[in-house]
């Protein structure tokens, strides 16, 4: 830091600077620090130069021997913190970004081109992805794809069936190995949830696959009657479950894909109705969301131009 940023900060004008010694203005205090005299002797141009130097000179010397020690006092603080939380908390609870290997994410290809150059890569690991949209709009074939491309790979794959509506020669046909696919068809959200995050947890699976939120029902609402007002069950669930396993995921390095319908809602006029199942819980946990809507049906003869 210069002797003139220093001033600066002291709110002196550098017009009022004179440079052949200290302003006036400049607290006797501070000059009686820097061994000056607190008269002003007249000096030639010369003379004053080296004046001027020399009380540079100190001032940056002052300030950077302070500011030096400082610096090292707050890093050896810093170092005795991360070493005791280390301690504490086990080995790499807190560590520099540096040594940890890097920012970059990993990723693995969704199956389809563009949609990985999209994503610049493709579907990243360690992450939860969700992909929505109205039905029949193609969510399970994506999800089929992505499991086929992390079989090909050599890795696991895990489809949790909520809705009860797997098609094994249709998985086939797509590419999936079906005799190696981990299938789930549970009773109700709980035991699905809790499936997915043992599974995820083992650090053996690196790719599951829920289908789907809306199908995911919590036991109070199936042990209860028809027509029973059940208010934010769902949502709790989805907001508890999601909680837990998104670190589980991450440290285990397995992508959780949700798959979730759109729903409308009651009453408005102004802006857009439609809202996903679940809560709001998944579109803060999910680092990717992919809409999915059908633009149009390919009609024979356009069947005949792709073959």
């Amino acid at each position: 830091m210069s002797f003139v940023s220093q001033l600066k900060t002291h709110n002196y004008s550098p017009s009022r600077i004179h440079f052949d010694w200290p302003s006036p203005s400049c607290p006797r205090s501070v000059q009686r620090l820097l061994k000056f005299p607190t008269s002003r002797p007249k000096y030639s141009a010369k003379q004053s130069v080296m004046v001027r130097s020399e009380f540079d000179a100190k001032v940056n010397a002052f300030l950077h021997s302070d500011s030096e020690s400082r610096f090292v006092d707050r890093q050896k603080a810093l170092e005795a913190a991360m070493g005791d939380i280390n301690s504490s908390f086990g080995k790499g609870s807190v560590t520099r970004l540096g040594s940890a290997g890097g920012a970059l994410v990993e990723t693995f290809p969704s199956g389809i081109l563009t949609l990985d150059l999209a994503l610049g890569g493709g579907l990243p690991k360690g992450r939860i992805v969700e992909i929505y949209g109205p039905e029949s709009s193609g969510k399970t074939t994506l999800a089929l794809h992505a499991i086929a491309e992390v079989q090909k790979l050599g890795g696991n794959a895990m489809l949790v069936d909520a809705e009860h509506a797997f098609d094994p020669a249709y998985s086939k046909a797509l590419g999936v190995d079906v005799e190696n696919l981990i299938v789930c068809q549970p009773d109700n959200g709980e035991m699905a949830l809790e499936i997915a995050d043992r599974m995820c947890r083992s650090g053996a699976v690196d790719l599951i696959c829920i289908d789907s939120v809306s199908a995911l029902t919590p036991r109070a609402e199936i042990e209860g009657e028809i027509g029973m007002q059940q208010m934010g069950l769902q949502a709790r669930l989805m907001s508890q479950a999601l909680r837990k396993m998104s670190g589980n995921a991450s440290k285990a390095g397995c992508t959780l894909i949700f798959l979730n319908q759109i729903r409308y809602k009651i009453g408005v006029y102004y802006g857009n109705p439609e809202v996903t199942s679940g809560g709001i819980a998944l579109k803060f946990f999910a680092s990717v969301r992919l809409e999915i809507r059908p633009i149009g049906k390919i009609k024979p003869k356009e069947m005949k131009k792709l073959d």
